[in-house]
C-alpha cells in the first residue's frame, strides 16, 4: 500500500483536529483560540503523538501572525500611526521595561545568574500578538480605549525584540563561548537593519502601487491573490535575513498602503490565508507544549508561571489605572498582556544558542510561556462570565451615576445612534429626559458633546426606579442588543404598566417579540430611511416627487398593515411565510392594475420608463428569516 505524502497526513490531521476541536468549543462557551489550542495537545508529542516536527510546524505557521499584522498595518493611515506613536513608544516602554525590571528582580531574589535573570524577564515581558488581538476584536475592543492601548503595546514589543535578540550573542561572549560581535560588525548590523527598513519604505512609496495598478490591470484576479501574498512573504522575508522580526516588516507594508486604492482587495484575498494560518499557529503552539519538562519539575514550573504571570498583571494593571484605562476593561487588558508571547519561544532558544544558559532553562521557560497562552483564554472566559458581571455593578463608574431619583417625565434606555436622534428631538422641543446608557465608552462621548446622560444598566429595576419610572410617562428602549431591548420592556410593563413604551425593533423577529411582550408603539430601525432610499430610486427612474411620494406612502401603509396580518402567525412557520407571499403578491397585483389604469388615461404613455419591469417585485414584507439577514447586515 502506498504512503500518502508529509504535506498530505499532516493537513488532513490540522484540519481534521480543528474541525473537530474549534466547534466543540465555541459550543461549551470557550473560544475558538481554546479549541485550537486543545487540537495541537491532543496531535502532539505529548497527545497521540500523530506529529512530531513540531518546531518546523511552528515557524512556518508564524506566518499566520505575519498576515494579522499586514492587515492591522491596513487599517492604520501613517497619520494615524504617527498620532499614536507616544503610546507606543510611552506605554509600551513603560509596560517592558517595567514588567522586565521587576521579573529580573525576582529572578535575581531567587539566586539566578544575572544574564539568566536579565534574558529570562526581557522574553517573558513579552505578550501573545496573535492571542491579544485576536480576543480584542472578538470583544469589539479594538477601537476603545484599552484596544488601542493594548495594541500600542504589543506593537513596541515587536519592535523591542530586534535590541534583545541584538543583546544575546553579547550576552554569550561574556559568558565566555567567544561567540559575540566586534563593535564593526555590530555596526555593520545596524546599518543592515536600517537599509532594510528604508527600502521598504521607500519602495512601499514609490514601487508598490505602481507594481499593483499593472498587475490589477491585468484582470486576473488569482495572481492579484499571488502579488498580495508574494507582497506578504518577499518582505517577511528580507527582515529574516536581516534578524528583523517578520511581523514587524508586514506590519510597516500594511500601513505604507493603508491609503492605497488596493487596500480592500489585499484585505479581501489575504484574510481567508490569515486565519487559517492563524488557526493553525495555535495549534502549533499546543503541541509545543513540552509536558515531559512539567512532569520532571512541576513544582518549579508552577512557580515560574505563577511568579510571571502575578508580577506583570501587577505592573500591567498599575499602567492601566495610571493612562485611565476605564476599569471595566482593565481585567481583560492585564490578563491579555500579562501571558507570555510567541516571540518569547526565539527569544529563549536564541538565548541558548547564544549559551546564555543551558537547553533545559530554555525548555522550562517555553514551557512556562507555552502554558501561558493556553490558560489565558481560559481565564478570559472566566472573567466574561463571571467577574466583569459583578464588577459592573459593584463598583462605580467614573462616569456620573444615576443616584438620585428623577422626575424627568420621558426616560430614554440607550444613547447610541438611534437613542440619540430620540433625545436631541425631544430636548429641542424642550421636553425634560432622563437618559440612561450602561457603556462607559459612550457616556464620553455624550459628555464630549454637552449631553447630560447617567451611568445605568436599565435591565435593572432599581434602576428605573430611581430614574423615575414610578411617576414618567413614556419610556423609549433605544438600546442595540435585542434580548436587552425585550428584557426592558418586559420589565416595564410588569411593575410600571402605566408607561407608554415606544420600543425600537432591528428586525420582524425582534418586532414580534417586543409584540409578544405588550408593546404596540414598535418602529423598525431601517424601515423609513429604507423608503426614503426607495422613495430617492423613484425619482431617479423619473418618477415625479409626487408620484414617488405616493407609491412609497401607498407601500408603507400596506406593510405596516401586512405586518399586522402576519404577527398573529409569527409562531407558525409556514403561515407565517405563506401570509408574507400572499400580500407581497397582491401589492404587486394591485399596484400593476394601477399602473394599467393610468397607462389607459394617459394617451402620451404616462408610465416612467422601466415602470413594467418592476411589476413583480416588492409589495410586501419577506419572511422575517430573509429580513432579518437583511436588516443585520446594516
Amino acid at each position: 500500500m502506498e504512503h500518502a505524502p508529509t504535506w498530505l497526513t499532516y493537513g488532513f490531521l490540522y484540519l481534521t483536529a480543528a474541525v473537530l476541536a474549534v466547534p466543540i468549543a465555541k459550543a461549551l462557551g470557550l473560544g475558538a483560540i481554546i479549541g485550537y489550542l486543545a487540537a495541537g495537545i491532543a496531535i502532539g508529542p505529548w497527545g497521540l503523538g500523530l506529529v512530531s516536527n513540531v518546531q518546523d510546524i511552528l515557524h512556518f505557521a508564524e506566518f499566520g501572525v505575519v498576515l494579522m499584522l499586514f492587515l492591522v498595518g491596513l487599517e492604520l493611515q501613517p497619520s494615524r500611526l504617527w498620532a499614536l506613536r507616544r503610546p507606543i513608544f510611552g506605554t509600551g516602554s513603560a509596560q517592558v521595561l517595567g514588567c522586565a525590571a521587576v521579573l529580573f528582580a525576582l529572578g535575581a531574589l531567587a539566586g539566578l545568574p544575572w544574564r539568566v535573570s536579565l534574558v529570562g524577564a526581557l522574553g517573558l515581558a513579552l505578550s501573545s500578538t496573535a492571542i491579544a488581538l485576536q480576543s480584542l476584536a472578538e470583544r469589539n475592543l479594538m477601537r476603545t480605549q484599552s484596544g488601542q492601548a493594548g495594541f500600542s503595546i504589543l506593537l513596541f514589543q515587536d519592535v523591542a525584540a530586534i535590541p534583545i535578540l541584538a543583546l544575546l550573542p553579547v550576552l554569550g561572549a561574556a559568558a565566555g563561548d567567544g561567540a559575540g560581535h566586534t563593535p564593526g560588525e555590530m555596526a555593520l548590523e545596524v546599518l543592515k537593519i536600517v537599509g532594510v527598513i528604508a527600502a521598504i519604505i521607500l519602495g512601499g512609496r514609490l514601487l508598490l502601487r505602481p507594481v499593483l495598478r499593472w498587475i490589477a490591470k491585468s484582470n486576473t484576479p488569482e495572481i492579484f491573490t499571488a502579488a498580495a501574498l508574494l507582497l506578504v512573504v518577499g518582505i517577511a522575508y528580507l527582515m529574516v535575513m536581516v534578524g528583523l522580526s517578520m511581523a514587524l516588516g508586514a506590519f510597516l507594508a500594511g500601513v505604507l498602503l493603508a491609503d492605497s486604492e488596493y487596500r480592500r482587495e489585499l484585505e479581501a484575498d489575504i484574510e481567508p490565508f490569515k486565519g487559517l494560518l492563524l488557526g493553525l499557529f495555535f495549534i502549533a503552539v499546543g503541541m509545543s507544549i513540552d509536558f515531559g519538562v512539567i512532569l520532571r519539575s512541576p513544582g518549579l514550573m508552577a512557580a515560574i508561571l505563577v511568579g510571571f504571570l502575578a508580577a506583570k498583571a501587577i505592573v500591567i494593571y498599575t499602567l492601566a489605572k495610571l493612562v485611565n484605562i476605564p476599569y471595566q476593561e482593565r481585567p481583560v487588558f492585564t490578563l491579555l498582556l500579562a501571558q507570555g508571547g510567541e516571540f518569547a519561544f526565539v527569544v529563549f532558544q536564541a538565548a541558548a544558542g547564544a549559551s546564555v544558559f543551558p537547553a533545559e532553562t530554555a525548555s522550562l521557560l517555553i514551557g512556562a510561556v507555552a502554558l501561558s497562552m493556553l490558560i489565558s483564554p481560559l481565564l478570559l472566559v472566566v472573567l466574561d462570565r463571571a467577574l466583569l458581571r459583578r464588577y459592573a455593578h459593584v463598583k462605580a463608574p467614573a462616569a456620573e451615576e444615576i443616584s438620585e431619583p428623577q422626575e424627568a417625565p420621558i426616560i430614554i434606555a440607550g444613547f447610541g445612534r438611534y437613542g440619540q436622534i430620540v433625545s436631541r428631538v425631544l430636548l429641542a422641543q424642550g421636553f425634560r429626559t432622563t437618559v440612561l446608557d450602561h457603556s462607559v465608552e459612550m457616556l464620553e462621548v455624550a459628555r464630549t458633546f454637552g449631553y447630560r446622560v447617567f451611568y445605568g444598566d436599565a435591565t435593572r429595576l432599581d434602576l428605573l426606579r430611581i430614574a423615575g419610572a414610578e411617576h414618567a410617562r413614556i419610556l423609549v428602549v433605544a438600546v442595540d442588543d435585542a434580548e436587552q431591548s425585550l428584557k426592558i420592556a418586559k420589565l416595564a410593563r410588569e411593575h410600571f404598566p402605566h408607561l407608554q413604551i415606544v420600543a425600537r425593533a432591528r428586525d420582524v423577529t425582534h418586532w414580534n417579540k417586543l409584540r409578544d411582550a405588550g408593546v404596540t408603539l414598535v418602529q423598525r430601525e431601517l424601515f423609513e430611511s429604507s423608503l426614503q432610499s426607495a422613495h430617492t430610486v423613484l425619482e431617479l427612474m423619473g418618477l415625479t416627487p409626487a408620484e414617488a411620494t405616493a407609491i412609497a406612502q401607498r407601500f408603507r401603509a400596506h406593510n405596516i398593515a401586512l405586518a399586522d396580518r402576519m404577527y398573529p402567525h409569527h409562531k407558525d412557520r409556514a403561515k407565517f411565510i405563506a401570509v408574507a407571499r400572499e400580500g407581497r403578491n397582491q401589492f404587486a397585483e394591485q399596484m400593476a392594475r394601477e399602473r394599467q389604469e393610468s397607462a389607459a388615461l394617459d394617451a402620451a404613455g404616462g408610465a416612467y420608463p422601466g415602470y413594467g419591469a418592476a411589476e413583480s417585485r416588492d409589495g410586501g414584507e419577506e419572511p422575517a428569516s430573509v429580513q432579518k439577514l437583511d436588516e443585520n447586515k446594516h
